[in-house]
């Protein structure tokens, strides 16, 4: 059993350093934004140009301004011009107005297309959500001037439709292009499309039209398209004209590209491998632990009552002190309760009333009602108690009795005292209390040491299955974000499983008993 826990632990161990890989891989974007569909319906004109419209279905909260950036690359394109923004929500047609202003928080309804202070093209408009939330559709229209360079064996195009500082999770990402003429055979156009995630596919699906399709897009991510397609598809008057061909360039750099892709997926699938083979090693130990519990709890049997105990005056035994019998009435296993200590403060204030070490006394004040006040009466009594929880009481209660120079302590001043104290001074007479009263009732045979280092031992690793189950959840959101839903299954199965094993120790701790006697209820 010990060389499964040690490999339990190492698998542990496994998990976290794929969780912090994989977070390292993740980007985090804006919780208040998500597209359920972004679309592109991009046309290629004679002359080289590009006119794009993009269709923003999107979920926004609290959020005033849209914007998207285009990097500059002279490589790509000359200019980003005719810029038009409008909504469309629910068969509305609003056009935006114009402004030739750049503003952090654009004025609802207007929109700017404009050179940034990074040199970048941006494309920025005000929705008015600010403290809001709703579903809209916006169209942005633009024209990309001299998108397309024209090369002595092929035209080319080489768009980046989302680039990495794109910062919007989009459900889905579909787009077409449409060639301004049609080929003879769609073989003849050759295209290319890159995406970190390896998520989405493009294909050629006319003679002059293809589309590409991606899901699950992660903002900081980007989607980039290229194709090549016959020459006298455009005029002469292309602005970007080269005198080399292109071909062979095109098909080197894509080759690098396929490479790194296929290495990406490689290092999925071995990261699909070890995550099936962590879980299945894990689920191997949950199981084993789950029939260990059930077996224990077949064959654990109560323990009968040793004594018929109807009621006490007082305490049954002279050195016993209240918290004594607290535990040993509620069978507590040593775990106070918020309220308990209070009744264990009160009770052994009595108690130590009947040692003659305080006195506590009851007068009128001046308003006529009750005033219970204590009195110390042997301190060095008090700090000569055998009992420790007693004694740290006792303790307590001296040093609200420092400021008090006739030695009487009100009811009223010692609650304000206990009030006052530091929350780490009050958690230490709890545990000083329940330190004391373990030792004695171990002491005195009244709590079975193997069955409490037993309890103490199975509520430790309950602990640790509680908040590895809570790591596993967290983390499986991130390994699938990442790796993809083909982990899926084997997140809800080992849920499923971690939960089994979290209510099978529950009921094994709850059937142990540490107390060697049992009162009859």
């Amino acid at each position: 059993m010990k060389k499964i826990k040690r490999l339990f632990i190492n698998l542990i161990f496994i998990f976290i350093f794929l969780f912090l890989l994989i977070e390292n891989k993740s980007n985090a974007a804006s919780s208040d934004l998500e597209l359920n569909n972004l679309n592109f319906d991009a046309k290629i004109q004679e002359n080289g140009d590009m006119l794009v419209t993009e269709t923003w279905d999107i979920d926004i909260e609290d959020t005033n301004t849209l914007f998207k950036t285009f990097k500059t690359d002279i490589n790509k394109y000359i200019d980003i011009k005719d810029v038009k923004v409008k909504e469309i929500t629910n068969g509305i047609n609003k056009d935006f107005t114009e402004t030739s202003r750049l503003m952090y928080h654009v004025t609802k309804d207007y929109y700017y297309g404009l050179v940034n202070d990074d040199g970048d093209f941006e494309i920025a408009w005000g929705v008015g959500l600010d403290d809001d939330k709703d579903t809209r559709t916006y169209e942005i229209s633009y024209t990309v001037e001299g998108a397309v360079g024209k090369y002595l064996d092929y035209n080319q195009l080489y768009w980046q439709f989302v680039g990495e500082d794109f910062e919007i999770d989009a459900k889905k990402i579909t787009g077409t292009v449409t060639l301004p003429k049609e080929v003879n055979n769609k073989d003849e156009i050759r295209v290319w499309g890159h995406t970190e995630g390896l998520n989405g596919e493009i294909y050629a699906t006319d003679n002059n039209k293809l589309e590409f399709t991606i899901n699950d897009f992660k903002a900081g991510t980007y989607v980039e398209i290229r194709t090549l397609f016959p020459r006298d598809i455009l005029s002469d008057e292309v602005k970007r004209t080269y005198d080399h061909p292109i071909l062979d360039t095109v098909l080197e750099e894509e080759s690098v590209w396929a490479e790194e892709a296929n290495k990406l997926r490689n290092q999925k699938s071995f990261y699909v491998i070890i995550f099936y083979i962590v879980i299945v090693v894990l689920s191997i130990f949950l199981i084993i632990n789950i029939i260990r519990k059930i077996k224990t709890i077949m064959k654990r049997k109560e323990k009968e009552p040793s004594a018929e105990i109807i009621y006490f005056r007082e305490l049954p035994r002279e050195d016993a002190s209240p918290a004594e019998a607290l535990f040993l009435e509620k069978e507590t296993k040593l775990d106070l309760q918020p309220n308990d200590t209070g009744k264990i403060f009160s009770a052994t204030l009595l108690n130590l009333s009947l040692k003659k070490l305080i006195e506590i006394q009851s007068k009128k004040d001046e308003k006529g009602k009750d005033e219970i006040s204590i009195k110390l009466l042997n301190k060095k009594g008090i700090l000569a108690l055998e009992n420790k929880d007693e004694k740290a009481i006792g303790k307590f209660l001296i040093s609200a009795f420092k400021k008090q120079e006739d030695g009487v302590l009100t009811v009223k001043e010692l609650e304000k005292f206990i009030k006052k104290s530091p929350s780490t001074k009050i958690l230490d007479l709890q545990e000083d209390i329940r330190q004391g009263t373990r030792i004695k009732l171990l002491d005195k045979k009244l709590i079975d040491k193997e069955e409490q280092n037993k309890y103490q031992k199975e509520t430790g690793s309950q602990a640790l299955f509680i908040a590895l189950f809570i790591f596993c959840i967290c983390m499986a959101f991130a390994i699938v974000e990442w790796i993809g839903n083909i982990i899926i299954p084997g997140c809800i199965i080992f849920t499923i499983i971690m939960f089994l094993n979290i209510v099978a120790n529950g009921i094994a701790i709850s059937r142990i008993n540490v107390f060697t006697r049992r009162r009859n209820r």
